[in-house]
């Protein structure tokens, strides 16, 4: 590698430095130095990395092909048998990990259907997730009602909120739709905080019961992981079912170019009506799952951040992919972990690949397939 070719890509040399000066008050000067040092060094070793691949060009291709011929079913095999197996090869903590995987999982495949397959910008999803966690916490608190009768109720209750909320936001295209959705999510939040005879205001809700089948509660971590796992598996059947259906191939067509869609026959408003109430039905979903398993809710829970998480971990994954929505909630939720014993620069190491991925892999993760559809 020549020093000629560092100066044509500049961007090598500016993103290091400028991470440099992001950590420099916090963390002095040779540590900042050090933290440049590292972020430089990994990318040139990504360009070595990536021409040597180019040398064995024809020996990829060979691999990708082999890997294209696996049926997807044998990665679907693979999944549930690493996760069903997970609690008997792991330690508890990594089983609770693994069930909040699994409700950000259902979150990002819900938002993924807005943004990944119709194109529809929503930076207000917490939004959603808040309503169904709230409804089933004063369904169980309030009118004695369990998890499984309380379950159609929240997830009806969230979809109607998305139905109200894209009659008026859906006429409206691109940023002035994500400021929209936002301000919904900031309004949500803050109704949540101030209505304290209803929602107990900033204490938020207490108390709220586990789930339980014929009398046997899920107190056990073991027990509410297979029961995530469980609605995991159920969301990606449905929504796979419907992303291959009539209404999944008008969304793609509305994402790739609306106009086109319309002259075309589709109803462009319903079809997206559709998307978001479909998308805001899950987050409901998963919004129960999450007020069983803390018993207890609170407006801190979702803020303008939880949005901004649920959203990258569709970009990260890769937009309009269901196996991209699952890797990239995976991560996110995992990462952290892995790096808790970094607290303090967690968040800068987390935001640093973030950008590499979008400097590098902008598709995500999974990049969208188009498949033939056969009339």
């Amino acid at each position: 590698m020549s020093i000629e070719w560092l100066m044509r890509s500049p961007n090598w040399l500016l993103i290091p430095a400028w991470f440099g000066l992001l950590c420099f008050p916090f963390t002095g000067v040779k540590t900042a130095i050090g933290i440049s040092g590292g972020i430089l060094g990994a990318g040139i070793l990504w360009r070595f990395l990536e021409k040597a691949l180019t040398l064995y060009s024809k020996k990829q291709v060979r691999l990708f092909e082999r890997i294209k011929t696996i049926p997807s079913a044998a990665y679907l095999y693979l999944f549930l048998s690493v996760a069903l197996l997970l609690p008997f090869i792991t330690s508890t903590y990594v089983v609770d990990t693994a069930s909040l995987a699994g409700i950000y999982i259902i979150l990002s495949l819900g938002l993924n259907i807005m943004v990944g397959y119709t194109g529809l910008l929503n930076l207000g999803f917490a939004a959603f997730y808040a309503i169904g966690a709230y409804s089933y916490a004063l369904l169980n608190t309030g009118l004695a009602l369990g998890f499984w009768e309380s379950l159609p109720l929240s997830m009806a209750i969230s979809a109607v909120a998305g139905f109200l909320l894209g009659i008026p936001a859906l006429r409206l295209r691109g940023d002035y739709l994500a400021i929209v959705t936002l301000g919904f999510g900031e309004i949500t939040r803050i109704v949540l905080n101030n209505w304290v005879s209803l929602t107990n205001g900033p204490n938020g809700i207490a108390g709220i019961q586990r789930p339980s089948i014929m009398g046997i509660e899920f107190k056990g971590v073991t027990g509410y992981y297979y029961l995530v796992l469980f609605f995991v598996l159920l969301t990606i059947f449905f929504i796979n079912r419907v992303i291959n259906s009539k209404a999944g191939r008008a969304w793609m067509s509305i994402r790739d170019d609306e106009i086109a869609a319309s002259t075309i026959g589709i109803d462009t408003f319903l079809y997206k009506l559709y998307a978001f109430t479909f998308g805001a039905l899950w987050a409901g979903l998963a919004g129960q799952l999450f007020a069983a398993k803390m018993r207890f809710v609170s407006p801190e829970s979702f803020t303008f951040l939880e949005s901004v998480l649920i959203l990258s971990m569709v970009i990260l994954g890769g937009q309009g992919s269901i196996a991209g929505s699952i890797i990239g909630a995976v991560i996110l939720v995992v990462l952290p972990e892995i790096l808790r014993e970094f607290e303090q620069y967690r968040m800068v190491f987390l935001g640093a690949g973030l950008i590499f991925m979008m400097i590098f892999r902008p598709q995500g993760l999974v990049s969208t397939r188009h498949k033939r559809v056969r009339d």
